[in-house]
């Protein structure tokens, strides 16, 4: 488990915590850190040994965390949900570079068939914010929210270039707590001991360390680009430019191109891949340059207002103070990248006095940060992605619809699935699904292929690819579900819906599949229907949450 920062620290002993911040929060804030760290999954039993809470506040916050549907209680395990996304995704809708900038980044990768990412600063460190990564045997794996040290990487040269001596003195302080880099779970740690004449900046002592960073730092300032050679672990090489803020010339971002020496060893990295992450890069400060505002739709309302009510139906249970800090996050977004305490107030539905402590206590995480001048704007930082994105910006629609399929077959006692059309539209390909004991059920293994115009799940994707000549079709995009009666197989119906991505394009379908004497059609429609169209609601929910700003695989 990686090491606790201070802040966690000192809000396990009690100490150095404002007194205006609310312990709950921080509480709260810190279990999700340690879930984002762990991949996602921890047992209780776990995070009281990781976060050093009592079980019984373990158990309250997840609680708490499970009504807000950002963790479900899953056996003995508390998993992330997609439902935490929305942490990250306001941050990264408020800060808009995404949304602009990762065509470009995609295009990119296409071209040179590298992978390709997007980092902003993230104060000593870089942290992804896009990630456009070749799908091959030999990938990188970084995430979007990763946090790495900026010694050890191409972009944190770049980066380093406007550090201020105070941003210095904060980086010695950070490696000198901490020298092999236990604070960073996306990167391998530092051996230990080290050679002490090392000069590659991997190893060594904090001297040499610092010297070799320096020397990085002071090339990027000279040229313009970084090479990363090696930094992070064996084979792994990079090149980097600065996309700047046409209002400011500060660096923006870093795009970077990322290999392997297999590929280019790092010598040739500015021959064979700067020139064209060189015109990317023009084009990315072009878009910035030309971007419209974002179109202000209507301010958030009242966001916090069913704590409450929560509050009221679970009792003890539910801690009202960290949902509503949580939720005072969630204000923040598109078109929202700074709000004052009074902006917050309304939008969340909180008493000032209750807003201006839940902004205090984020501030003093880390999670927000505060202007200067007399109206205190606040906005978010980057950090905020720790709150549970990097395990789940990998993710893909089968394990999203997992936990649903199994909650619906537990619900109707029947079996689901969820399938996908083949290339060619002339089959379908089953992708997750949950059984039931029964002994007499439908099992047909994930990966099994079969006729889409026989099944009621090719029947509903096949009737959103176009105009639909076959009568069947056209029934199925009219009522929009498709049953089918013993066609495929004697005694076997099933009823499906359509899952739609966030452009409304149909990419996969769920079923409930049974046998003819134990339901009839009218039972199909009347009870299976309603629960399977809940389960396609859920289902697309999450993904409309994780495609925000992310790929998602349908298989």
């Amino acid at each position: 488990m990686p090491a606790m920062t201070a802040v966690e620290a000192g809000a396990r002993a009690g100490a150095g915590v404002p007194a205006e911040a609310v312990g709950p929060l921080v509480r709260g804030v810190g279990v999700l850190r340690r879930l984002a760290e762990a991949g996602g999954t921890l047992s209780p039993s776990a995070l009281e040994r990781a976060t050093g809470l009592a079980r019984s506040t373990v158990d309250r916050i997840t609680a708490t965390l499970a009504r807000m549907g950002y963790v479900r209680l899953d056996g003995r395990d508390v998993v992330l949900t997609p439902g935490v996304l929305e942490l990250g995704n306001a941050y990264l809708a408020a800060l808009r570079l995404p949304a602009l900038l990762g065509a470009r980044a995609d295009a990119l990768a296409d071209e040179l068939d590298e992978s390709v990412s997007l980092a902003v600063a993230d104060r000593d460190g870089i942290r992804f914010i896009h990630q456009a990564t070749r799908r091959r045997a030999l990938s990188v794996s970084f995430r979007i929210g990763d946090l790495l040290p900026a010694e050890r990487t191409a972009p944190g040269a770049l980066f380093a270039t406007e550090w201020t001596e105070r941003d210095w003195a904060r980086w010695r302080t950070r490696r000198a707590e901490d020298p092999r880099d236990t604070a960073f779970p996306a990167v391998p740690p530092r051996p230990e001991p080290a050679p002490a004449h090392d000069t590659t900046g991997t190893t060594g002592t904090a001297a040499a360390v610092e010297a070799a960073f320096a020397d990085r730092v002071g090339a990027a300032r000279r040229d313009g680009w970084a090479v990363d050679d090696q930094l992070i672990e064996p084979g792994l090489v990079a090149v980097s430019a600065p996309v700047r803020d046409p209002r400011t010339g500060r660096v923006a971002c870093v795009a970077s191109v990322v290999s392997h020496t297999s590929r280019h060893p790092a010598a040739e990295l500015p021959a064979a891949l700067l020139p064209r992450l060189r015109t990317a890069v023009a084009a990315m400060e072009a878009d910035l340059r030309t971007a419209p505002p974002p179109e202000p739709g209507p301010a958030p309302a009242g966001l916090a207002t069913w704590t409450t009510a929560s509050k009221q139906e679970l009792g003890r249970d539910f801690v009202e103070s960290l949902a509503r800090g949580l939720t005072v996050l969630t204000a923040f977004g598109e078109g929202r990248p700074a709000l004052s305490l009074t902006d917050v107030a309304r939008a969340t539905g909180l008493p000032r006095a209750t807003a201006r402590r839940a902004l205090l206590t984020h501030e003093y995480l880390g999670l927000v940060a505060a202007a200067p001048h007399e109206d205190r704007a606040f906005t978010l930082t980057p950090r905020v992605l720790d709150l549970g994105f990097p395990p789940l910006s990998r993710t893909t629609l089968p394990r999203l619809a997992e936990p649903h399929l199994r909650a619906l077959a537990d619900r109707v006692a029947e079996p689901a699935a969820l399938a996908v059309l083949t290339a060619d539209g002339t089959e379908i390909q089953y992708t997750a699904g949950a059984g039931t004991g029964g002994v007499l059920t439908v099992r047909i293994p994930v990966g099994a292929r079969l006729p889409a115009a026989a099944t009621s799940l090719g029947r509903v994707l096949l009737a959103d690819t176009g105009a639909p000549a076959a009568p069947e079709l056209a029934e199925a995009r009219a009522r929009g579900y498709a049953l089918v009666d013993e066609e495929l197989e004697s005694g076997l119906r099933s009823v499906a819906v359509p899952v739609r991505d966030r452009t409304g394009r149909a990419v996969a379908a769920v079923n409930v599949a049974t046998h003819a004497a134990r339901r009839s059609l009218e039972d199909c429609v009347e009870h299976l229907l309603p629960a399977l169209r809940a389960t396609a609601d859920d289902i697309q929910r999450d993904l409309h949450r994780a495609s925000r700003f992310t790929k998602v695989p349908t298989t």
